[in-house]
Order: C-alpha cells, then structure tokens, then sequence
C-alpha cells in the first residue's frame, strides 16, 4: 500500500511521544495508585479524547493559526500550567489512606466522568501536545494525504494513547505494586505533586 511507510512513521513517532514521561505519564500514574485501576483507566480514556481534539484542530489547520498567534498560545499554556498546578497542589495535600488490597476495597474513588475530565484537561490543556501535532500535521503529515488516511492515522493515535495508559494503570495496580504504594503513600503524593507543579511552572514560563 502506497501509505504503509507513512502510516508506520507516524505510529512511531506517536508511540515514542506518548511513552515519554510528562503531564499524561505523571497523572495516569496518580490515578491508578490514588484511586484504582477502573479511575487509571477512565483516565486513559480522556487522554484519548484530548488527542482526538489536538488531530482535529490539526486536520482544520487550526494548530497552525495556534503557532502564530502569541495571545492564543500563551492563553493555551497559562490554561495547561495552571491546571497542572492545581492538581499537584491537590496531590501535595492530599491525605493518605488505608488501601484494602481485596476485590471491594472501601477506598473512596472519582466518577468516571471525573476521571475522564483529569485526563482530558491534563492532555488538551498541554501546549507541548499542540507543538507536536502541528509538527506532525505540517512535517511528516502532507496536505495531500486522503482523508482516509488521515482517519486512519488519527484513530491509531487515539487507540495508542488509550491501550499505552490502560496498561499503565493495569501495571500500576498490581497487588505487590499497590502494597508498596501503600506504605509510601504520603511520599508518593507529594513527589508526584511536586513534579506536577514543576511541570506547571515550567510550561508557563517556556516562550513560544
């Protein structure tokens, strides 16, 4: 098929981008340990929702109104830094609890409404991700690629995220890694916080 070498790159290069730790990698992982498996899954699912609006925007040619206007980009990264900022904080002073390691354990959870949100806001909020997909969209992706193509490509990139965060979550609940988390709960939280925060910071204080 004449776009199997297309198609191929643009799994990769997505691949390598979702794998690589940042906001989606540190929440994902806040979720699962915090709240459950279910929560860590759900969240995954609004990651993929995020992406489906970054290839939308993309495939309108609105990422590249995005890069050139100073005032959307900076309103877009000061919306991502300060909700990463909000959820660290919340981590930070989150307190701990007793994690029943059973079937029904009594730990309270989030909706999976809630759950979604997180994800969604934490990927679509991410000015780095628009960076991306307007790299991908403008570099690797030609204007001429079909449609078709484009669908396909897209819904990879959305499955990849889902399936890639699911298996965080999955991983993460594991009763021996739970267990662990379990007796370091108040330093998980406040380190994974502290990164968010960080992360918060840093995204506000990157020049276009």
């Amino acid at each position: 098929m004449e776009y199997l070498a297309l198609i191929g790159t643009v799994t990769v290069i997505h691949l390598l981008a979702v794998i690589s730790p940042g906001p989606d990698f540190i929440v994902a992982c806040r979720n699962a340990l915090t709240y459950s498996r279910k929560t860590g899954i759900w969240t995954a699912v609004g990651f993929g929702l995020g992406i489906a609006i970054h290839v939308f925007y993309s495939l309108a040619g609105l990422a590249l109104i995005i890069s050139k206007s100073i005032l959307l980009f900076n309103t877009i990264k000061l919306l991502g830094a300060g909700y990463l900022i909000y959820i660290g904080l919340r981590s930070v002073f989150s307190k701990s609890s007793k994690i029943d390691l059973g079937e029904h354990h009594k730990k309270e959870d989030i909706t999976r409404l809630a759950a979604i949100r997180i994800g969604f806001l934490t990927n679509v909020l991410n000015p780095k991700a628009t960076l991306f997909f307007l790299s991908l969209f403008t570099l690797v992706i030609s204007p001429t690629t079909p449609l078709p193509i484009m669908g396909l490509m897209s819904a990879i990139m959305i499955i990849n995220t889902t399936i890639w965060f699911s298996l965080v979550a999955i991983f993460l609940t594991q009763k021996r890694i739970r267990s662990i988390f379990e007796r370091s709960q108040g330093v998980f939280n406040k380190t994974l916080g502290g990164l968010l925060i960080a992360l918060g910071i840093k995204v506000a204080l990157t020049e276009k």
